[in-house]
């Protein structure tokens, strides 16, 4: 077991002048965890180096290292952070939401294949839990000290109340990339909610100010979530409840990398859509929310681990696509979709 002291992720206010950090120093080397699914979704393992083909914006790069690791016996183990939204879930689904966490942790006598850390979003903060184990008991127990409680920010407040949701959604999730970043070793986030709300759409008219604040925050959410080495994963508790709705289908407009700030829309931002380009995954309409977790979690089953130097960009924050293409008929490479690269100094 793992122990470590409960600590509250200051938010900060959201704008769309971006977190107002300054760039980090350009750093070339980039580690990809990639799990390869076979056509049933499960991982495929006993795959080589030969097999991998590393394009960087389509042209075919060096793999520096490379690495097939077996979850079972990662070193360092795999971490899962299990995040329970109680700001984008309707106050009476949290219970539903709970319980079906509480249902994954219990499951098989409590005996969990990764250690896990729970994590608390409320109206004040990200809480990150004082254990990581797997001891599911532990855990649940934990849950269940850590009552939910009566927001502020409520889903019905209309226009306003959806802003700050998305603010601090963003803040706490971009907080709790520099807070796993020292730590060693791949992450996989499951965050158990809806998604935060989509304020704008494709045709919505912002200005060239807001677009430049929300392709600032695009950029610092995903340089922080790459050095993390985390994975996300979208786990919708609302069941068949959301299905048909355009939260299970819309993020799809918002996925692909964006390259320039007049293209930005706050839908690109949206925990579904930054989800697929970290390699993660997107799960709803499923009222199983317990075996939905315990897939994500399955992933880590078996992976692989490529460095590789990214290429310097012509200027600030220049996108660059990834993609990787398998020597293996009806496999599937999940991993980063792309980086943002900086100048050479």
């Amino acid at each position: 077991m793992i122990t470590r002291c409960v600590r509250w992720i200051p938010l900060f206010c959201f704008s769309f002048s971006g977190f107002g950090q300054p760039a980090p120093a350009p750093d070339r080397r980039i580690t990809l965890d990639v799990m390869v699914a076979d056509k049933s979704g499960k991982p495929v393992s006993g795959l080589e180096q030969k097999d991998f083909t590393l394009l960087d914006n389509k042209q075919p790069q060096n793999i520096l290292s490379f690495q097939a690791v077996n979850g079972a016996v990662a070193d360092p183990p795999v971490e899962v952070v299990l995040v329970t939204d109680e700001v984008n879930t309707n106050f009476t689904n949290v219970s539903t939401e709970r319980q079906q966490i509480d249902k994954f942790l219990e499951h098989s006598g409590g005996e969990l294949p990764r250690p896990v850390t729970i994590a608390f979003l409320t109206d004040a903060g990200m809480k990150i839990g004082n254990v990581t184990t797997q001891d599911g008991k532990a855990l649940a127990a934990e849950l269940d000290q850590n009552k939910a409680s009566l927001r502020s920010i409520t889903r019905d407040q209309g226009f306003y109340g959806a802003a700050d949701r998305v603010g601090l959604s963003l803040n706490a999730l971009q907080q709790l990339a520099v807070y796993e970043t020292p730590r060693p070793g791949r992450k996989l986030v499951i965050w158990v909610s809806p998604g935060w709300p989509f304020l704008t759409g494709p045709r919505e008219n912002l200005t060239s100010k807001e677009q430049q604040g929300i392709f600032q925050q695009i950029v610092a959410i995903s340089d922080a979530l790459r050095r993390a080495r985390i994975t996300l994963y979208s786990v919708d508790p609302l069941g068949t409840n959301d299905a048909g709705g355009s939260q299970t289908y819309y993020y799809q407009d918002f996925v692909k990398g964006v390259k320039k700030s007049a293209q930005a829309q706050i839908g690109n931002l949206a925990l579904q859509a930054i989800a697929i380009q970290t390699g993660g995954r997107v799960l709803n309409s499923n009222n199983d929310v317990a075996g939905e977790i315990a897939n994500d979690v399955a992933d880590a089953n078996a992976f692989y681990v490529l460095t590789f130097d990214g290429l310097p960009g012509d200027g600030p924050n220049e996108y660059h696509s990834l993609e990787i293409k398998l020597d293996r008929p009806g496999s599937k490479a999940l991993t980063r979709t792309g980086y943002y690269a900086q100048p050479a100094r």
